[in-house]
C-alpha cells in the first residue's frame, strides 16, 4: 500500500492547535520536527494515499491561517503532500518515535529500542505503531489510559473499541483487567495490534478482530473503552449501553473541545450518568457508568 506523508509548516506556539485540525480531520497521530527551529516546525501525520488528500490541502491551510484570531502564530501554515511507500513510511515514523513516560509508572517503549527500567515498578508497554499510528502519545490516549488506570479495579472484563496499535488494552492488562476484546474497522490496525500483543507477554489472551464499532457485538462486559472522533462517538454510545453489565464504565476519549457538550448531552439521553470529566490541553475524556435499574 501507498501512503501519503502530510506536513504542516507551522510555529512552535501553534503545535497543539495545528495538531487539533488536523485530528479533526482523521489523523490518528503525529510527530513533531523542530530541528529547523522554533519558528519553522513541522507537524508530519500519514494518510494512505486512497483517500485523496489533495482536494483537503486548501482547507487545512486556512483552517491554520486563522489561528491568528486565537492569538498564536501559525507561521507559514503551509501544507504539502509527499507520497511515500511503505517501507519509506515506517523508517520515517522510526525517526521520530522514542520512549516515553505517560504516567508515574507507565512507559511506552519502541519495539525497536532498548530501554532500561528507571524505576522497579515501572511499567514497559513496547509498541510498534505500524499503520495504526496510536503511540500513546497525544493528550487523548494519555487522557483514556488515566482514565483507565482511575476505574480499574481488577478481574474486570474490558472491550476496547477502536484499538488501533492496542495500546489500551496492553495497558488494561497491566491494570489488572483479565479479559479484553479489542475491535477496530481498519485492517491494518487489527494486524498492528495483533502483532504489538505478541510483544507484550500479558497481552496474550487479547482477542482481537476487525469490527464497525459494536455492531453485531453482544457481550456484557465491566468497562468499555472508546478513544476515537466524537462523531464516532454518538453512534457508539447506544451500543456499549447494550454490551455494559449494569453498573458497567464507559470511557469515552478522543472528545475536541468543542464536541464535548454533544457527547454529554448524547450520554445523558441514552441513560448514562457521568462520574468525571477529565481534560488536557484541548481534549476531553469521560468517565460515565451505566445505572442499574431505578438508580439515578
Amino acid at each position: 500500500m501507498e501512503w501519503n506523508e502530510l506536513s504542516v509548516t507551522t510555529t512552535n506556539e501553534a503545535i497543539d492547535a495545528v495538531v487539533n485540525i488536523l485530528m479533526e480531520n482523521g489523523a490518528g497521530g503525529v510527530q513533531i520536527d523542530d530541528s529547523e527551529g522554533l519558528e519553522k516546525v513541522k507537524v508530519i501525520t500519514y494518510f494512505p494515499s486512497k483517500l485523496g488528500l489533495v482536494e483537503l490541502i486548501p482547507e487545512l491551510e486556512e483552517k491554520i491561517k486563522k489561528l491568528n484570531n486565537f492569538g498564536l502564530n501559525p507561521g507559514e501554515a503551509k501544507v504539502t503532500l509527499t507520497n511515500l511507500q511503505d517501507d519509506a513510511w515506517v523508517d520515517l515514523w522510526k525517526k521520530y518515535y522514542h520512549p516515553v513516560r505517560l504516567t508515574k509508572y507507565l512507559t511506552i517503549v519502541p519495539s525497536w529500542e532498548e530501554y532500561q527500567k528507571e524505576q522497579e515498578d515501572e511499567i514497559l508497554i513496547r509498541l510498534d505503531p505500524g499503520r495504526a499510528f496510536g503511540t500513546g502519545t497525544h493528550p487523548t490516549t494519555q487522557l483514556a489510559l488515566q482514565a483507565l488506570e482511575t476505574s480499574v479495579r481488577g478481574n474486570e472484563s474490558m472491550i476496547d473499541v477502536g484499538t488501533g496499535s492496542g495500546v489500551l488494552s496492553i495497558a488494561a492488562r497491566h491494570f489488572g483487567v483479565d479479559k479484553v476484546y479489542a475491535y477496530d474497522i481498519d485492517d491494518n490496525a487489527v494486524t498492528a495490534a495483533k502483532e504489538n500483543f505478541a510483544l507484550n507477554p500479558i497481552s496474550n489472551n487479547i482477542e482481537v478482530k476487525p469490527n464497525n464499532l459494536l455492531e453485531g457485538i453482544h457481550k456484557n462486559v465491566d468497562i468499555i473503552v472508546a478513544n476515537i472522533l466524537a462523531e464516532i462517538i454518538v453512534p457508539l454510545i447506544p451500543q456499549a449501553k447494550s454490551n455494559l453489565k449494569d453498573s458497567g464504565i464507559f470511557i469515552t476519549s478522543g472528545i475536541i473541545n468543542d464536541k464535548k457538550e454533544l457527547i454529554l448531552t448524547e450520554l445523558e439521553q441514552n441513560g448514562f450518568v457521568v462520574d468525571e470529566i477529565l481534560n488536557k490541553k484541548d481534549w476531553y475524556s469521560i468517565i460515565a457508568h451505566k445505572p442499574v435499574k431505578g438508580d439515578v
